[in-house]
This record gives C-alpha cells, sequence and structure tokens, in this order.
C-alpha cells in the first residue's frame, strides 16, 4: 500500500491530460490528484496506472478510463454533502472519487467477488461509502431515496425505471446506455413526472447486468 512521490507526479500529469480533454470541475481534478489509483489496480497493471486507459480488474470487470470517471463526475456537479447513488461499485476508484469531492455515496455491485474486495479495501484507505451493498443495480436502493445524483457505471441496454424513482426533484442521473457502444445520457429530474435528458457523446462500457450470482 505505497504511494510516492513519484506517484503523485504521474497523477499531476493525469491532471493535466484530463485538463486537455476539457475537464473543468476543480473538485473532480482535485480528487483525481489525491487517490492513489494504482492502489485499485491488480499488480501487473500499476505502472500503467496513470495513462488515460481502462484495464482488466477482477471478474471481467475493468476500472474506467480516469476521463470517463472524471466526466460522469463532472455532470453530477457534485455539492458537498450530497447523496450519491453508485451502481457499480467494481473497483472502488469511482467510489472514491465521489467521496474525496464530499459526497455521500450508496454504492451497489452484482458481483461477489468485487463486492467482498471493495467492501474491505475502501476502509483501508479511508474512504467509506454510507452504504455498501451486493445487489442487483437496476433496482437502486428504494430503502435509501431519494438521491441527489445517480452515477452509473455500466453500459445499460435501457434507463431503469427504478433509479429514475429514486431521484430528487433537482437530481441528475448519469447513465451510459447502449448496447455494444454507449451514448453518455444526462437526465435531470424536473418534477414528479417531467425529466430533462441530454446526450452527450459515445462511450464504452462493459455492460450492466442483472444479479448473476
Amino acid at each position: 500500500m505505497k504511494d510516492t512521490h513519484k506517484h503523485q507526479g504521474l497523477r499531476n500529469q493525469l491532471v493535466k491530460t484530463l485538463v486537455a480533454k476539457g475537464i473543468q470541475d476543480k473538485n473532480v481534478l482535485k480528487a483525481i490528484a489525491i487517490i492513489p489509483r494504482h492502489l485499485f489496480m491488480d499488480s501487473g497493471f500499476m505502472d500503467f496506472a496513470y495513462q488515460d486507459k481502462a484495464f482488466p480488474i477482477a471478474a471481467e470487470q475493468t476500472i474506467s478510463q480516469p476521463y470517463t470517471v472524471a466526466f460522469q463526475s463532472e455532470l453530477l456537479e457534485i455539492k458537498l454533502g450530497d447523496k450519491i447513488l453508485e451502481i457499480g461499485t467494481g473497483s472502488g476508484y469511482q467510489t472514491a472519487v465521489l467521496i474525496e469531492m464530499g459526497a455521500k455515496v450508496y454504492t451497489v455491485e452484482r458481483q461477489k467477488e468485487l463486492f467482498k474486495k471493495t467492501k474491505l479495501f475502501l476502509p483501508r484507505l479511508n474512504y467509506k461509502p454510507k452504504k455498501n451493498v451486493f445487489g442487483d443495480g437496476y433496482k437502486g436502493m428504494p430503502e435509501d431515496a431519494p438521491f441527489d445524483g445517480i452515477i452509473v457505471t455500466a453500459g445499460a441496454p435501457f434507463i431503469p425505471k427504478p433509479l429514475l424513482a429514486q431521484l430528487k426533484i433537482g437530481g441528475k442521473l448519469v447513465i451510459p446506455v447502449g448496447d455494444d457502444v454507449q451514448i453518455m445520457t444526462l437526465i435531470i429530474r424536473k418534477g414528479d413526472k417531467d425529466f430533462e435528458k441530454h446526450e452527450l457523446g459515445k462511450f464504452r462500457f462493459v455492460p450492466m447486468l442483472g444479479d448473476k450470482n
């Protein structure tokens, strides 16, 4: 669990890369500058941790490209204390970014292996989600709703209705929608049945699945 000056230097370079690609939110950039991404990766990929690329992790999943993490986080426009639901804990890196930005994070993962790993690992780095559950992301967390923001970190074939229902008025859902290639979609809840939709370019994610275990 080492984090060195060299790692910090590589993170600073990564932040410059993200700024050059259009990321502006200071809180997002600060989080990426602080969090030791290499510790979230399998040892074989640690040397590449600060390249702007996705890499494989356990259970046939990936740790998202830093630009994708930054882009989704920026869309949420997180304020200190915001209640955020994360669908797909994965490596825990996106979770850490949200917590570093001051969010209260509720996160759900449907791969048992990843769930067990992050539940132990995140607190060791002092990133403790409010709630960390094993379950089906399509259902969200109705018992803890409503949320200021919901972030989906896997490609969804459609927008799950339960997630829309769990947004506060004024809340934002950030979700990549599509099968092979996804369109990053931002949905803002304007009223009980009134939602505003924005489509923000193509991305590639691993598919979002229901309970597999």
